[in-house]
């Protein structure tokens, strides 16, 4: 038998990385991987924030001239899709890498090797999709990219080859990181957390990568259809050629109104998982919220003509998605009201996260509230393509996705990093941001009401918009300096910060039950649990602590993690984890070659990408040397 120093020994020889460049490139770690997720993400988010200000300023005032049309396409284009497909899904992904399995007791993800090979996907087409602005041809057919202006009449250069190549390349990773969390949460829980006592942040993680499984198909057939229609001569949305450019919109919004709440439901599971610990008692309607999250995914693939009610669809076949825009309010207004209860009913502590959660829940509201206005079909065909419908997109968007977000950086970065946030710059933040929030966005209502049209460069003096206009645009700047206070906050807590400890907040879920930042191997000794709450159980971590030295705790082999049964977590046999390696990255490469080459015309190029690929997948599906031993 060993002890517990020799063993804790062990654990960090076996799951430690060799430090070094090397390492950097060949990590399996889901903390490391999540840590880039989150960084990468932030990246590009600042990137869409500068085109917001870029836009802004264009619009403060009537008739200036910064902008030019062409350029304006493409920020708002590039503004549009960075922040749906680069920063909001990915950020969260990147959350539900790091605290997914630490809240499921478990070492790791299922698929370490697919789970870095998502991010490297992530990365490039990330970065092969912002390239377009080094040749001055960005994606310019805004975010949901309309068929014919994005066809080989209208658009003939390369710009909407970014998008569609760029979309595809990055699909695979959305996929693989669907998987990977799905069979995460089915099969490495720890003993004891049946499906009834599975954190609402996992639930919700789960919801939604099932949504994604579903919803991308018709993305990726879209654009494989339009890349088809454009680089090969193909009439999929050519009506002239027996196609149908109203066919892009369909297979589009059945991806796109999932998305809507592919974004939104780990930002609603972000809320489940701070409202209890900042409330001081568990969460009212934990069954209830659990069923809203999977109701709310599945009614969302019924809503898609909800965005098409201007088309001149059948009045009949609109009712029904009418009846379905308004039944998936359902869902979202029982989680509202299992938070408020929550709150009400326990000893609200209002430090920096829950503010966020609190300008989380008002601006949600607000967004709801102006959607279930569209699911009305005569006022959505008199506001159709209005900066109403901007105001609607980004009180739903960034008050349900981006607030959580920040709400979770506060409450979450001191795990990850080992040092709180300043609270007094955490609130200064909050504040900044919530009222330049709603300086910038809740005039656009108005604006929107009196006719402006979106996605216009320019305006004339006299229209009634230039007070709203030039009101938002001063509340853009407000909330880029909300931003810059919550960066100066981490920058300053990395260098200054007091040390978290490894359960600042009085924390219920795993995640809590570690160091901070957590070893490489999470759990010396795997966690058992017995409630939704489990370290609001009775003498759980004194039980914890006595496990680290019980043979009957540890798993036998020192790189392994335990896999338990679909419903009630029952053990049922160890499983061998892979070595850090390079594979992953060398199959990203591979595609990013074959997609780079394609996006280009240089066939040859793009089918040097194919050999890699294989060869690479070779090398993955190899046996490892503990394998052949067997």
């Amino acid at each position: 038998m060993t002890t517990v120093a020799e063993r804790t020994r062990r654990l960090d020889e076996s799951w430690g990385e060799v430090p070094g460049l090397a390492s950097w490139f060949k990590t399996v770690d889901h903390k490391q991987i999540g840590r880039r997720y989150i960084w990468t993400a932030a990246v590009f988010f600042t990137a869409a924030g500068l085109e917001a200000l870029a836009l802004r300023t264009q619009l403060a005032r009537p008739d200036q001239t910064l902008i030019g049309p062409g350029a304006y396409n493409q920020l708002f284009t590039m503004h549009g899709t960075t922040m749906i497909f680069l920063f909001a899904t990915p950020m969260l992904f990147g959350f539900g890498n790091y605290f997914v399995p630490l809240m499921l007791g478990a070492r790791d993800m299922a698929f370490p090797r697919l789970n870095a090979f998502g991010y490297w996907v992530f990365l490039f087409a990330g970065l092969l999709m912002n390239a377009s602005f080094l040749f001055g041809q960005a994606p310019n057919g805004g975010w949901f990219n309309y068929v014919p202006l994005t066809g080989p009449q209208y658009t003939p250069q390369v710009n909407i080859g970014f998008y569609t190549v760029g979309l595809l390349f990055l699909g695979i990773s959305t996929t693989a990181g669907a998987i990977n969390f799905i069979v995460t949460t089915f099969k490495l829980r720890a003993p004891g957390m049946s499906l009834n006592r599975i954190p609402l942040f996992v639930w919700a993680i789960l919801a939604t990568a099932f949504a994604v499984v579903f919803a991308l198909p018709a993305l990726n057939a879209d654009n494989a259809m339009l890349l088809l229609d454009r680089k090969f001569g193909f009439h999929f949305f050519d009506p002239a050629r027996g196609g149908d450019p109203v066919l892009w919109q369909h297979l589009f919004w059945l991806f796109g109104h999932p998305d809507v709440y592919i974004i939104v439901l780990p930002a609603l599971g972000i809320v489940s998982a701070i409202v209890p610990v900042f409330s001081r008692r568990p969460m009212v309607g934990y069954f209830w919220l659990v069923l809203a999250n999977v109701a709310t995914a599945v009614i969302s693939f019924g809503v898609w003509v909800h965005h098409m009610f201007a088309v001149g669809l059948p009045q009949l076949s609109m009712s029904f998605f009418s009846a379905a825009s308004l039944v998936i309010t359902i869902p979202g207004g029982i989680q509202i009201f299992a938070w408020v209860a929550t709150m009400l009913r326990g000893r609200l502590v209002l430090a920096t996260p829950m503010l966020f959660v609190l300008g989380f829940v008002i601006s949600f509201v607000a967004g709801g509230l102006t959607g279930v206005m569209f699911a009305v079909v005569p006022f959505d065909q008199q506001v159709t393509d209005s900066y109403f419908v901007v105001a609607h997109f980004h009180y739903v968007l960034f008050g349900g996705a981006v607030f959580p977000i920040l709400a979770a950086v506060y409450y979450w970065m001191p795990k990850i990093t080992g040092r709180l946030l300043d609270e007094r710059l955490g609130k200064l933040s909050f504040w900044l941001i919530f009222g330049g929030f709603n300086l910038l966005f809740f005039p656009m209502h108005v604006s929107g009401l009196l006719g402006m049209p979106r996605r216009v460069y320019t305006y004339l003096p006299g229209l009634g918009w230039d007070g709203w206009n030039l009101a938002s645009s001063l509340g853009a700047y407000v909330v880029a300096f909300g931003f810059l206070a919550t960066f100066v906050n981490f920058l300053w807590s990395l260098r200054r910060g007091r040390p978290a400890g490894d359960d600042p907040w009085g924390g219920d879920s795993l995640e809590w039950a570690t160091s901070s930042p957590p070893p490489p191997y999470n759990f010396a000794a795997i966690p058992v649990v017995h409630s939704a709450y489990p370290l609001w159980e009775d003498r759980f971590r004194e039980r914890l602590d006595a496990a680290r030295s019980s043979p009957e705790r540890q798993l036998a082999g020192d790189h392994e993690v335990l896999r338990t049964s679909e419903l009630d977590a029952e053990p049922e046999r160890a499983i061998e984890m892979p070595d850090e390696t390079a594979v992953p990255l060398v199959v990203a490469v591979g595609f990013l070659v074959a997609f780079g080459g394609l996006l280009a015309g240089w066939y040859l190029v793009a089918a040097l990408g194919v050999p890699v690929v294989l060869a690479g997948l070779g090398a993955w599906a190899w046996p490892r040397r503990q394998e052949l031993a067997r």
